[in-house]
């Protein structure tokens, strides 16, 4: 059973930063595409970055510029360094796991909340 756990939300000022983490349990994923992606209140569930395992990079227009996402294979763990925060940053953010192969992602996180004060 692989779990995520995700990390780092909180309340913070527009303008500043928050780090995300989420550790990977059950799996080894170094060979996954691990994405992050968002919710806000009322809205669907938008992407937000995504980095392969070969170590591409992928940027949702919004976040582009401000986000960076980033993993340590060796601790099982993404990362999500978010600068220059936005109100309409805020969100609860989700990661999540694609084996190889695969369109849809496989498994994910429970989520943390993000919200950025104006």
């Amino acid at each position: 059973q692989v779990q995520l756990v995700e990390s780092g939300g909180g309340l913070v000022q527009a303008g500043g930063s928050l780090r995300l983490s989420c550790a990977a349990s059950g799996r080894t994923f170094r060979r996954d595409t691990m994405g992050w992606f968002r919710q806000a209140p009322g809205k669907e569930r938008e992407f937000v970055a995504r980095m392969t395992s070969n170590g591409i990079r992928y940027y949702a227009d919004s976040v582009k510029g401000r986000f960076t996402i980033s993993r340590d294979n060796a601790k099982n763990t993404v990362y999500l360094q978010m600068n220059s925060l936005k109100p309409e940053d805020t969100a609860v953010y989700y990661c999540a796991g694609r084996v190889p192969e695969r369109y849809n992602y496989d498994y994910w996180g429970q989520g943390t909340q993000v919200t950025v004060s104006s």
